[in-house]
């Protein structure tokens, strides 16, 4: 049985986790996360980063502890290789090095959203071939695999769907991270404003919801309308691509990933649509669906245990790092 750490930093959330490989299967053994909350406006690159240095060791210590094992039990290190924000990503990738180096123990960078997609088929018993709707703060794709890839058939063109719901939030003065408190309010409104719909072929645009939405506001339009009315232009526009995705595939399963996949709405619409092709719905445990250490420990367990290899050198981050440039060694 291996052992893999993983180490998740991206964003606004620093994350260790450790799992195994049960009969091909994911066991999470420990998952921490500490998120960073900033006082005012969005993410500052380098704030997040000073917040994921000054937590990164009793992070590790404790999942550790929390995996009930000794740290010398750990065969693998993996780390968030890509996309995210610079600094950010150096911490975890800094201190995944100094790990693999101390411990003696192979590195392996890996790619973050492909990650939210394999944690998803690695704990779900059913789960094999999916269409991935992923949604995040950052990111928003519909992925599938096609031809020895992640194939990306379709993607936000401009926002994703989390950050236009936190300048939305930010926008009426809410705390980060303000999708939560965007649900809530959703839940009271009653009736429908209209909002642009762009879907661009299989791609989507937010900005001009968001523009609109916050007229709405300057027009002293009921709160919980505007928050109801968000959640059902864009989650109605996330639901059709993704099932043209599963049209054009021909897949029978749709996975959701992602933070933004907390979102009962969401959930609900995609399950709808899953029901209606006759298809299979799973989404993770909420603890899986946000930025978590254990999602990158299974993806590098897989690919370590499909022959990829990755020195000190090597180990360097990438930004840009597309869903579509990953070689899927494991998956064949």
């Amino acid at each position: 049985m291996m052992i893999s750490l993983g180490i998740e930093g991206t964003a606004h959330s620093i994350g260790v986790g450790i799992v195994s490989d049960k009969k091909g299967k994911c066991q999470v053994l420990s998952n921490k996360i500490k998120t960073y909350i900033p006082e005012k406006g969005g993410i500052h690159p380098r704030e997040a980063a000073n917040h994921h240095t000054k937590y990164i060791a009793d992070l590790i210590s404790n999942s550790i502890k929390d995996a009930n094992m000794d740290i010398a039990h750990i065969d693998i290190i993996s780390f968030s290789r890509g996309p995210g924000l610079g600094p950010c990503l150096r911490t975890a990738a800094t201190a995944a090095r100094a790990l693999s180096l101390s411990l003696k123990k192979p590195i392996i960078g890996v790619n973050h959203c492909v990650a939210h997609l394999e944690i998803g088929k690695g704990t779900i018993e059913d789960c094999k071939d999916p269409v991935l709707l992923y949604v995040s703060g950052a990111n928003t794709q519909v992925i599938a695999f096609a031809e020895g890839k992640y194939r990306v058939f379709g993607e936000t063109l401009d926002v994703g769907i989390g950050n236009c719901l936190d300048k939305f939030g930010r926008y009426l003065g809410l705390e980060f991270p303000c999708g939560p408190k965007i649900e809530e309010l959703a839940k009271n409104g009653n009736k429908y404003l209209s909002l642009p719909y762009s879907i661009k072929g299989m791609d989507i645009a937010f900005s001009g919801l968001l523009t609109a939405a916050e007229q709405y506001i300057k027009n002293n339009q009921k709160l919980e309308d505007i928050c109801f009315s968000i959640q059902e232009t864009a989650f109605s526009a996330l639901t059709e691509v993704t099932e043209r995705a599963m049209a054009h595939t021909e897949k029978k399963e749709v996975l959701l990933g992602g933070g933004v996949a907390s979102n009962t709405r969401l959930r609900e619409m995609v399950n709808i649509m899953a029901k209606e092709r006759n298809a299979a719905f799973f989404v993770p445990s909420k603890d899986l669906c946000i930025d978590n250490g254990a999602m990158i420990a299974w993806l590098g367990l897989l690919e370590y245990k499909s022959g990829a290899r990755m020195s000190i050198e090597e180990s360097t981050i990438d930004q840009r790092f597309r869903t579509d440039m990953v070689d899927v060694t494991w998956n064949v």
